[in-house]
Parts: structure tokens; C-alpha cells; sequence
């Protein structure tokens, strides 16, 4: 069938979901999981490659254009709120208020850990929806758990190295960086594997309910209109 040319109110569900997680894990990236004594990873595995799930929805379901449509909100709200978090910072504070520290290394950010979340978010939520959009019409629709799979490996795998390269490359040991690259990686590619089956579920529910199935012939890969 053809994408749909409305915006439903299940699809702004999905949309405003999808938004919340991707802010909730920014938010939540600075905290350190100690998963072994040498695998460290960030808070924020636990819930960022949830985005990639209701990517994968989103391109499988309303197709290429409407997928980019939500990734762009999502890098606009999450810019917004990072600017919204600096200016909080700065405003002056009362002399007995002495959580201005904490709140600082909580909701702050630097100019390089920023641009290194938004460059990773943008290749790697792109990349997925192109390749998982492709394979889709390669595969005439069939086996749905490879082509999310596969556009993952790629898409996180974008992510992981784009962000943990800008953001730590020269400030710790090479070989370090290296396995916060592999490890965070792999435990992304993980998660996806393990709720392919809840990916299939949701996916059939919502074209079911919206009566679509979009399949991108033709179309032309601009990231930004088109």
C-alpha cells in the first residue's frame, strides 16, 4: 500500500514514546553502570535502543519519509532540552542552596559529549531506517526479524563508534575506548535480538489498526524533504 498521507493519533503515540525515550536516555547517560569490573557502560544502554525498536516500527509500518520525520523531532527536542538544561545551569543561584554542583553534573553537558550524542543519533537512527526501509523491498516484506536486525548492527554500530570516539578519543587509553565501542555495541545489538518478538507483535497490531503496510519503491533518500 501507499504511506499514509495523515497523521494518526496512534502514530503520534509512537512518536511522543519514542521522544521521551531518546530524552529520558540523554538524560540518564552521565550515571555508570559497572556491569563487571572491566565492562563499564552507561546508564542509558538500558533504555536508548528502545529508540531503534520504534524506529524499526516506524520505517516497517509508515515507511522512509514518516520515519524521518520522528527522528528529526526527536534531535530537535533533545537539542532543545540540552539548551534548556544549560540555561538553568546558568542562572544565578541563592547562597544557601548547595545543590548547584550536583545539579550541574547531572543536567550539564560539554560542547564535545553534545555534539558527539547528536552526530551518533542522527547516523545512526538514519542509517537504520534507510537500510531496514531497502531490505524491505528487497525481501518483498518477508523475514522482518533479519532486516532489524541487520539495519541495527549497522545503525548501532554507527552510534557507538560516532559518539564514544568524539566524545572520550585522547582523553583516556586508546584500548579503553576501544572496548567501551565493542562492549556497548554488543549489548545494543543484544537488546534487539532479544525483543525481536515484541518487535513483530507491535508491528502487527499497529498495521492492523492504521490498515497500512508501506513499502518505499522508488522513493528518494533525501534526509531532508523529498
Amino acid at each position: 500500500m501507499n504511506e499514509t498521507k495523515n497523521i494518526s493519533k496512534l502514530f503520534m503515540c509512537i512518536g511522543i514514546i519514542f521522544v521521551t525515550c531518546l530524552l529520558l536516555s540523554n538524560l540518564i547517560a552521565g550515571k555508570m553502570w559497572a556491569v563487571t569490573e572491566n565492562i563499564i557502560l552507561p546508564a542509558a544502554v538500558i533504555l536508548f535502543p528502545l529508540t531503534y525498536i520504534i524506529g524499526d516500527v516506524f520505517t516497517e509500518v509508515y515507511g522512509f519519509r514518516k520515519a524521518r520525520s520522528i527522528i528529526w523531532l526527536g534531535f530537535g527536542c533533545s537539542f532543545f532540552a540540552v539548551m534548556i538544561y544549560l540555561i538553568t545551569i546558568a542562572l544565578p543561584h541563592p547562597g544557601y542552596w548547595e545543590g548547584q554542583e550536583a545539579y550541574a553534573t547531572v543536567m550539564g553537558t560539554t560542547p564535545r559529549v553534545a555534539v558527539a550524542s547528536f552526530a551518533g543519533y542522527l547516523f545512526g537512527e538514519f542509517s537504520n531506517s534507510i537500510i531496514l526501509s531497502r531490505l524491505k523491498v528487497a525481501t518483498k516484506g518477508r523475514n522482518l526479524w533479519m532486516r532489524t536486525i541487520l539495519s541495527t548492527v549497522v545503525g548501532e554500530g554507527l552510534d557507538s563508534v560516532i559518539f564514544i570516539m568524539i566524545s572520550f578519543w585522547g582523553t583516556m587509553e586508546n584500548s579503553v575506548v576501544l572496548k567501551m565501542i565493542l562492549f556497548q555495541y554488543l549489548f545494543k545489538v543484544a537488546y534487539e535480538v532479544v525483543f525481536t518478538p515484541v518487535t513483530y507483535a507491535v508491528v502487527k497490531v499497529i498495521k492492523k489498526a492504521e490498515g497500512i503496510d508501506t513499502y518505499d519503491e522508488g522513493i528518494r533518500y533525501n534526509l531532508i524533504r523529498g
